[in-house]
């Protein structure tokens, strides 16, 4: 039991699990205000552009069930706002991590072409394996 509990200890505070339960909080708090923004602001603008309230169900016959489409605009709102909150945070992440990065200069190269045969061969090489023509470069 010790050892199972050891090894639990070991997963539960490698970097990677430690990161992903901070990321999930952090994403149901902006989720959290995400949706604030979208029911309290877009919401009402856009109730008084069209003129009529962005909360609506429709009934299905006489059945008393209806269909929350109002919820639903909601809710595909609040995914809109959020996927574009995430691809602009990714993107000033990726531009970040590549800052710090030095480009690597191009490798000089180790073949050339020979000026009669037009084979590649080695860069040191003074006469083509090929065609044995003498290079003078």
């Amino acid at each position: 039991m010790k050892k199972f509990l050891k090894e639990f200890k070991e997963f539960a505070l490698k970097g990677n699990v430690m990161d992903m339960a901070i990321g999930v909080i952090i994403g149901a708090a902006f989720g959290a205000i995400v949706t604030a923004f979208t029911e309290d602001f877009i919401n009402p603008l856009i109730a008084c552009i069209g003129g009529s309230e962005i909360g609506g169900r429709t009934e299905i016959g006489n059945t008393g069930n209806y269909i929350e489409w109002g919820a639903f605009l909601t809710a595909v709102i609040n995914f809109i706002i959020m996927a574009f909150c995430i691809f602009l945070m990714m993107k000033a992440v990726n531009k970040l991590v590549s800052v710090g990065k030095k480009k690597e200069a191009e490798a000089a190269p180790l073949t050339k072409k020979c000026p009669f045969c037009q084979s590649e061969i080695d860069i040191k090489a003074i006469r083509c394996p090929h065609c044995t023509s003498d290079i003078k470069e």
